[in-house]
């Protein structure tokens, strides 16, 4: 089978770590299916592990890419959650189903790093209870978006944040959390404040159900633009998706007693919380280490009820991946960049 693997040690190899190889195709043991991938969509941990700067050491050659979207061919022993021809899209953590994770399941089992292969082949062999159906009215394309970044909002905004209608919400940028986090946020009747650099993009999040836009081109100090259109209070939640270089002026954005969470790392690093800050506001800040299976599934249900597709900015052919990810680090994209395998 064909398949891409990251190979390059150095640390600025970025798309040219990745080189296209045949493989042998896997087979489904017990407890798997064997998936055919039809399509893979990009995080920005994908850049980071290919430039050699994410948190968790990686074992070359891995497969990478954890987000994707295909069809059951096979299964192996035991194996009743899935059949052949259903269309599947796998958990980020194989083997987080339910519950609290276990330190294991978040450092062994997340597809794409570690010595865990991930999707960006034709061919994957998968847990079977790693497995999701993908919601009838999404496409592959579309369904290989949401294992990471979707579910990672879902996470942040529901199970932890208890997100109610009528609240206030901020994201940051117009990337794929960005915009999941206004898809859903708006459909659970939130108000979205949405920040970019380009008025452009500002006006497509507006069309999406943003309630306001911000141009931090514009106006360097958002936070201060935040606090004039909630009237001074405040957001009660903010998608952090900056790290160390905007973490600061989210806390000064937020609401007293309200809800920031950890999310992105696009500045190199999450940066220290302010202590004091935090404790006189009484802020919750969670990191938010995507979520599980069945935060997934309660997600697709929200997704179905409320026919939300996920918005992709461009599909490329999978010869094009090394050029994918250069356009993901380009910044230019406006929601998910996609790979069709």
């Amino acid at each position: 089978m064909n398949a891409y693997e990251l190979q390059s040690t150095q640390a600025t190899g970025g798309a040219d770590a990745w080189a296209q190889v045949e493989r042998e195709a896997p087979k489904a043991g017990p407890g798997q299916a064997l998936v055919r991938i039809r399509a893979v969509s990009l995080n920005y941990r994908d850049l980071l592990i290919a430039k050699g700067g994410y948190l968790q050491p990686v074992t070359r050659p891995v497969i990478p890419v954890s987000d994707g979207a295909g069809e059951v061919v096979a299964v192996g022993e035991g194996v009743t959650r899935v059949k052949v021809g259903d269309r599947v899209t796998p958990t980020f953590f194989q083997t987080w189903t339910d519950g609290e994770a276990a330190r294991e399941q978040l450092r062994d089992r997340a597809l794409g790093a570690g010595s865990t292969d991930g999707v960006l082949a034709e061919l994957v062999a998968l847990d079977a209870e790693g497995l999701v159906p993908l919601p009838e009215h999404m496409s592959f394309e579309e369904g290989a978006t949401l294992p990471c970044a979707a579910v990672t909002v879902w996470n942040a905004l529901v199970p932890q944040g208890k997100l109610k209608a009528g609240q206030s919400v901020l994201a940051q940028g117009t990337g794929g959390v960005s915009i999941f986090a206004l898809q859903l946020a708006h459909a659970l009747g939130a108000r979205v404040i949405v920040t970019s650099s380009k008025d452009e993009k500002l006006a497509r999040a507006r069309e999406l159900g943003a309630d306001e836009g911000i141009n931090y081109r514009k106006h360097p100090d958002w936070e201060d633009k935040v606090l004039e259109v909630t009237g001074g209070q405040g957001v009660d939640h903010v998608l952090e998706v900056g790290g160390e270089e905007t973490l600061p002026r989210s806390i000064r954005a937020t609401r007293e007693g309200g809800h920031i969470a950890l999310i992105g790392l696009l500045s190199g690093a999450w940066g220290a919380p302010e202590p004091k800050a935090i404790e006189q506001k009484r802020l919750q800040v969670q990191p938010v280490f995507v979520g599980s299976r069945r935060m997934f599934e309660e997600m697709n249900r929200a997704l179905v009820a409320h026919r939300i597709k996920p918005v992709i900015d461009r599909v490329f052919g999978f010869d094009e991946a090394p050029q994918a990810l250069r356009y993901l680090e380009s910044g230019a994209h406006f929601g998910k960049v996609v790979i069709r395998v």
